[in-house]
């Protein structure tokens, strides 16, 4: 929601400073609220679907290991717990346990490993979706002031949108990061303020004409 505001904002922002019309910035704001929602939720669903390729690759690639090398697992599953603090001998029973189950074997490996629950990878769809509609409520925000105005009044209506949305992420940031919520705030709303300040005086100084 973040990324849809604030590029957004300043897109908005910076077609305004141009000194085209209303509907230009109108088409300008819905065009880059489309795009970069459908930007992010692909870029989101390549990276999951990326990862959950590669770590399946691995599972398969530690089963085999399970099977053929078994002794050489079960000691270095061993090693992994003592690594954890397990005496010699208790580290050793654990993952004689452990391997006698290879589906049981394989989930304690990956998550030692590769951080993970092979059986609970995350859905590329579901991360994809959840990015679109975030980017896409953040990005719309800024636009609905030239949906039903012009001029000034639609572009300081933008910014003032822009600036309590920012704030209000970057209080949600701070309260669920337990960071200073001042402080988060802040910085969110600087942010916008920056991006705006800089595409609309690169607006202006192209300062161009659409009729």
């Amino acid at each position: 929601m973040s990324d849809g505001l604030i590029s957004n904002v300043s897109l908005v922002i910076g077609f305004s400073g141009s000194g085209v019309n209303a509907s230009i910035v109108r088409l300008a704001g819905l065009a880059g609220a489309i795009a970069g929602a459908i930007s992010m939720a692909a870029g989101e669903w390549i990276s999951i679907s990326a990862q959950n390729e590669l770590v399946t690759r691995e599972v398969a690639v530690e089963r085999n290991e399970l099977i053929v090398n078994r002794r050489a697992e079960q000691a270095e599953l061993a090693q992994m717990y003592e690594g954890h603090g397990m005496e010699i001998g208790t580290a050793r029973q654990a993952a004689e346990e452990v391997m006698r189950s290879t589906d049981h074997a394989l989930a304690v490996h990956s998550r030692e490993e590769f951080g993970l629950d092979p059986n609970d990878l995350p859905s590329a769809v579901s991360a994809a979706t959840l990015s679109l509609v975030c980017f896409l409520v953040g990005a719309i925000l800024p636009v609905v002031p030239w949906m039903i105005g012009s001029g000034n009044g639609a572009k300081a209506a933008s910014i003032a949108i822009g600036i309590v949305a920012a704030a209000a992420l970057g209080s949600a940031i701070g309260r669920y990061g337990d960071r200073n919520r001042v402080f988060t705030t802040l910085r969110q709303v600087a942010i916008l303020l920056i991006a705006c300040a800089v595409t609309y005086g690169i607006g202006k100084l192209l300062h161009v004409s659409v009729s």
